[in-house]
């Protein structure tokens, strides 16, 4: 079977832009057809043939999508091969995704309640919809055509994907992070994982709509932001950590400079005054790569207010305890880790991974000195995302780190609906930072948002 061309959806955009909002397509639907698959096969490859990828590539999808059905009719009709209406319009349909876009999974990216594209093989592709992850009917051709799609994107961010090179991870012009494994390591296939962009901007108030926290919740890590406090996210894989990190930063003030450095973007900050930094992996000859160390070496040279760092995962999490210590108040970051204390023990393992010989005690002292909240998030049983402790740092007590539960969440039951239902512990303990909150006039703000006694 013929490759399919490489031709890519709206050619010279930039690399991270938002698809346009419309409405999302229905998943292709399966139906069986009289027409042999060979048949179906020839008329794919003699279609694609007979387009031009420059003149289809400028082309609207919709005027695209007429002139291929047009064209597949005239070809079926040459061939003597029966198609019925519904075959031709399921036929073009899918080309276009293919020469535009990203063939079948056009359709799931295009649905926002879809959050995550798992693509075990040709032949199963699970989605993640409402913290729920579910067998869609997407299929593809065979592993031919999804080794082509797997390339596409690839070669879109200047990567390639191949039995020498098995492993990428990238992303989607509309900042959807991708990572793609193929064979020999993939042992049915290539396997590829979408992590899609999130296209509407996300805020505390729609956080409290899905339950995730609670307003008094919502008002103490408003504070937080304000008061610039050093805060970090901590959390598991799909918990919400970047959409929590999203919605504090929309706390910051329009005048403050924003220096943020990713793995991959993903941040969707609001201010006028956001530098963005990015890492580079190294060239197939082992040259050339850009770590997160190395960017926030060089973010600490840009004259920021705040730093703020997708996700700390190695040796430069010594380099963001020294900003946080070094007048670089209000930066956040987050972290992979189960509980806020698990989240502390984290850093300190990957200080010592890159400074090998400094001893326990001096890497708490930093790490107590530059933290001073610490948000955990989970996504929970029922497919919900909660933030389930918000933590304060207070200090040491002999080589002990001491912390302070602000909030601890406590299941109490299950809803008619599946649902979690729990409530917020508080501590009204005055927190370490008091000061803090004095010198921004936040210290009143602050006591009333723990006496606010609403229910979760």
């Amino acid at each position: 079977m013929n490759a399919i061309p490489s031709f890519g959806r709206r050619a010279g955009a930039p690399l991270v832009q938002l698809r346009p909002a419309v409405a999302p397509k229905p998943e292709p639907p399966i139906y069986t057809s009289s027409v042999p698959e060979e048949s179906i096969a020839e008329l794919r490859n003699i279609c694609l043939a007979r387009l031009d990828p420059a003149a289809v590539a400028a082309m609207p999808e919709d005027r695209l999508t007429a002139d291929v059905e047009r064209l597949i009719s005239e070809i079926a009709t040459e061939r003597r091969v029966q198609l019925n209406a519904r075959e031709q319009r399921a036929l073009a349909g899918e080309l276009v995704d293919d020469i535009l876009g990203l063939g079948p999974l056009e359709p799931l990216l295009d649905d926002d309640s879809i959050s995550e594209i798992m693509v075990n093989g040709p032949e199963k592709t699970f989605i993640e919809r409402g913290g729920k992850l579910v067998l869609s009917n997407v299929r593809f051709r065979d592993t031919m055509h999804l080794s082509n799609i797997c390339q596409r994107i690839a070669a879109d961010v200047g990567r390639r994907i191949d039995e020498s090179s098995p492993m990428v991870d990238a992303r989607l012009r509309d900042g959807s992070r991708v990572n793609i494994v193929f064979p020999p390591l993939a042992l049915d296939g290539p396997y590829l994982s979408i992590r899609k962009f999130g296209r509407k901007d996300i805020d505390f108030a729609k956080l409290i709509e899905w339950k995730a926290l609670t307003r008094q919740v919502a008002r103490v890590l408003e504070i937080a932001s304000q008061a610039r406090l050093n805060v970090i996210i901590s959390g598991g894989t799909g918990s919400g950590k970047t959409t929590l990190m999203n919605a504090m930063s929309r706390m910051i003030g329009s005048g403050e400079r924003i220096v943020t450095v990713e793995d991959t973007a993903e941040l969707q900050l609001q201010q006028p005054h956001v530098v963005r930094l990015e890492t580079r992996p190294s060239s197939l000859e082992g040259r050339g790569e850009v770590s997160q160390r190395d960017l926030m070496r060089n973010a600490l040279r840009m004259r920021p207010d705040r730093i703020i760092i997708g996700e700390v995962r190695g040796p430069e999490a010594f380099d963001m305890l020294q900003a946080m210590n070094t007048g670089h108040d209000g930066s956040m970051s987050t972290i992979h880790a189960n509980t806020t204390r698990d989240a502390l023990t984290r850093v300190e393992n990957m200080v010592q991974m890159g400074n090998m010989g400094l001893p326990s005690r001096a890497i708490r002292t930093q790490v107590v000195s530059a933290i001073e909240l610490i948000v955990q998030v989970e996504r929970q049983r029922d497919g919900g995302r909660r933030v389930t402790q918000v933590t304060e740092v207070c200090g040491m007590e002999g080589d002990v780190i001491t912390l302070n539960d602000i909030f601890q969440f406590e299941v109490q039951g299950e809803g008619p609906n599946g649902k979690l239902i729990g409530r917020y512990i508080v501590s009204r303990v005055p927190p370490s930072f008091a000061r803090r909150l004095a010198y921004f006039g936040l210290e009143r703000a602050w006591k009333a948002a723990l006496e606010d006694n609403e229910a979760s």
